[in-house]
């Protein structure tokens, strides 16, 4: 495991993990990240890291609002 991926409870992904995760590319994640539709990541020299608890809140949001419902946070 690398410097930037710490083993915690609440790991970090990367753009490409996250990417994995919803069937799409990077470059809609990152453009996602741009738009500031997507999950919020945080850059760590070089490179944007995503937590697994943020990515979770932002499937919660989206289920939330293609369901009608309210998204818990």
């Amino acid at each position: 495991m690398s410097e930037t991926t710490p083993r915690t409870s609440d790991p970090y992904r990367t753009t490409d993990d996250v990417a994995t995760r919803y069937c799409t590319s990077p470059s809609t994640v990152r453009y996602w990240r741009h738009a500031g539709i997507g999950p919020r990541g945080v850059k760590i020299g070089r490179r944007v890291l995503y937590r697994e608890s943020e990515l979770m809140r932002w499937e919660r949001e989206r289920d939330a609002e293609q369901n009608g419902g309210t998204a818990v946070a």
